[in-house]
């Protein structure tokens, strides 16, 4: 009875054995082949992020440790010796790049706040369903980005320049005198060329992220008593905060590679120079000094600015973050 009580026991225990082998199995086939499909579908990204991104910032890494140089009084041939850091502190010790990040970080004090903010509001206002014909007036917005930075460039320089330009004339005529070009007022001035370009694209975002609001939030606030500007204020704009720190960080990326509106416009006014912005001072080292091992130092110097600056945003959104979701 024994012997007969405890085959079916053991025969039990193989065949769950052999049942928790064949899960096990199942599950590392599974998760093999999640891992390959990952691994097809992220392999075009890792691609792209080498050949565009890493290869080009080590190549300008490697560049920025050498420089041509001319053996005795200058009369030999040039040749390529390395030299360290020399050109990082030539570039932090020139007062016109350091002049052309203050430029860009005042440009980005401007131009940051106004254009989320009225993109914020342009979509808030075409959510709320004010405006008519909605589609239209998306689109009215969006064509503005549909032209080439440089083209906007040149329409805005046309009507920026005195003598040519139809709005300085039509200002004149009214007693009003407006220097666009002049020393207080071309910041600014390239801040409405980027806004004009970039606005509608920003504002198609926006609107995109409160089309996922749920409605049933908004009739709850509207039952509350809160009125249309309470309810885009205090309801809809922090449903859309994700949207708004993604926008504030690709403007803010944006705009510290500042270069084709101050490269058009230093055609028009001497209040633009040939290095009044970082980009600038790199395309005047590299294809004007040919000063390749120096353009390379100051390019690397702007990429850890700009990530330096977009992991500051990342941090702090994460901060600000951290509260709500622990009251919750």
């Amino acid at each position: 009875m024994t012997t007969t009580a405890q085959a079916p026991a053991a025969a039990r225990g193989r065949s769950t054995g052999t049942g928790t082998g064949a899960g096990r199995a199942t599950r590392r086939s599974a998760r093999r082949r999640e891992l390959g499909a990952c691994g097809v579908l992220m392999t075009p990204f890792f691609l792209l992020l080498v050949t565009i991104f890493l290869i080009p910032v080590a190549s300008a890494v490697w560049l920025s440790f050498f420089s041509d140089d001319q053996p005795g009084l200058g009369f030999g041939a040039e040749r390529t010796v390395f030299v360290g850091l020399r050109s990082y502190a030539a570039v932090l010790g020139d007062p016109t790049f350091l002049a052309g990040l203050g430029v860009v970080l005042l440009y980005c004090l401007i131009y940051l706040p106004l254009m989320v903010a009225v993109a914020l509001a342009l979509a808030l206002l075409l959510d709320s369903g004010v405006v008519r014909l909605r589609s239209w007036a998306q689109l009215g917005l969006f064509l503005p980005h549909a032209v080439p930075g440089i083209i906007a460039a040149i329409i805005w320089l046309y009507l920026y320049t005195p003598g040519i330009s139809p709005v300085i004339d039509l200002l004149g005529r009214a007693d009003i005198t407006v220097d666009f070009l002049g020393a207080h007022t071309v910041l600014p001035s390239m801040v409405n060329i980027a806004i004009w370009s970039n606005l509608g694209y920003n504002m198609v975002i926006f609107y995109a992220a409160l089309q996922a609001v749920p409605r049933e939030v908004i009739e709850a606030a509207v039952v509350d008593g809160a009125g249309p500007m309470r309810t885009a204020l205090q309801v809809k704009a922090p449903l859309v905060r994700a949207a708004i720190v993604m926008v504030a960080m690709f403007t803010l990326i944006g705009a510290l590679q500042l270069f084709t509106e101050p490269q058009l416009l230093s055609q028009s006014t001497p209040m633009v120079n040939s290095r009044f912005t970082p980009n600038m001072y790199i395309f005047d080292a590299a294809f004007t000094r040919n000063n390749y091992g120096l353009a390379a130092a100051a390019s690397v110097i702007l990429l850890v600015v700009t990530i330096a600056l977009s992991y500051a945003v990342t941090r702090w959104t994460g901060r600000t973050d951290a509260p709500e979701e622990s009251a919750r």
